[in-house]
């Protein structure tokens, strides 16, 4: 899957000279907490977030009037508080490397750039979990079992045989190294009889140690 197909397009966004104040009414009107700055030709510049505001709206305990706080963040132009060092993605990046990303910066989001720089759209952590589900088939109701194996090659190749033996559909397939050095497979599927299954895999030599039905 790739960040194009999984990205919010055509997204607002705002330019260096936006006021403070009218970037965070577009937030709140649209229910963003980030909006992408722009250039006159739609090339990124900045990112702005709801926390840059949360930077320079006074405290609660200020002694400054509703308006006054108003005609402070109406002076303040998102330049003078955006983010200028911005990490981002490429749209033709896969969601992978969008995750990536995301979780070596510690970020909620990306703003997605086309191959010359201009804005096309924002991935999120949202984006990622959404994609997650999907990709697992989770919301379709499907069985879920989780495997426990060593290192060695032929083992997917087996467990696809039995399915293939038994004459069922695997929807998915995950493998996960695990700190002792075995791996965990997770296989997702319409299992009508779960034990059937689990017997034939452990007849293979292989460890059943988690069976559910998630969705």
């Amino acid at each position: 899957m790739f960040v194009a197909n999984r990205m919010a397009k055509n997204p607002v966004t705002v330019t260096p000279e936006t006021t403070v104040e009218e970037a965070a009414q577009a937030m709140k009107q649209g229910h963003f907490r980030r909006l992408p700055v722009v250039d006159a030709k739609g090339k990124l510049v900045g990112f702005f977030s709801d926390r840059d505001i949360m930077r320079v709206t006074p405290s609660p305990a200020t002694t400054l009037s509703r308006y006054e706080e108003r005609s402070l963040l109406a002076k303040l132009k998102v330049a003078d508080i955006m983010a200028k060092d911005v990490v981002s993605v490429n749209e033709d990046a896969t969601i992978e490397e969008a995750a990536l990303i995301m979780y070596n910066n510690k970020i909620g989001g990306l703003p997605v750039v086309s191959s010359v720089g201009v804005v096309v759209g924002v991935i999120t952590e949202t984006d990622i979990f959404k994609t997650f589900v999907d990709v697992m088939g989770l919301a379709a109701g499907k069985t879920r079992l989780t495997l426990l194996v060593d290192n060695k090659v032929g083992v997917v190749h087996d467990i696809a045989g039995i399915f293939t033996e038994l004459g069922l559909s695997l929807d998915s397939l995950v493998t996960c190294r695990q700190p002792y050095g075995k791996y965990e497979i997770v296989v997702r599927g319409d299992i009508p009889d779960v034990e059937a299954l689990k017997e034939r895999i452990e007849k293979k030599g292989y460890e059943v140690i988690h069976t559910a039905r998630i969705g």
